[in-house]
C-alpha cells in the first residue's frame, strides 16, 4: 500500500533535512517513489497550524501527524513506516 507522507513546514532547512531523511528512509526500504511512497510540501501556514503543527517541521503519514518541530531519526521513521 502507497504511503502519503506530508512534510508540513515553510522550506526552511530543517524541512529539507526532514525531507532528506525521510525519503532516504523510504529508499533504504527498497521502496520507489510513486510507486511505494509519495512526499507532498505543505508550506501554507494556516494549513500547517490547522493540522495541530505549531513547530515546524512537521510530518504527517497517511495523513496523522506523527512528528513535530525536529528533524525525526532514522529509526523512528523506520517506525512510522510500519
Amino acid at each position: 500500500m502507497m504511503k502519503t507522507i506530508e512534510i508540513l513546514g515553510i522550506g526552511c532547512p530543517r524541512c529539507e533535512k526532514t525531507e532528506s531523511v525521510i525519503r532516504k528512509a523510504a529508499e533504504g526500504l527498497g521502496w520507489k517513489e510513486e510507486e511505494d511512497f509519495m512526499i507532498f510540501k505543505i508550506k501554507d501556514p494556516s494549513v500547517i497550524a490547522s493540522r495541530g503543527v505549531l513547530m515546524t517541521p512537521g510530518v504527517a503519514i497517511d495523513g496523522k501527524v506523527v512528528s513535530s518541530g525536529k528533524i525525526p531519526a532514522q529509526a523512528e521513521i523506520l517506525n512510522w513506516f510500519k
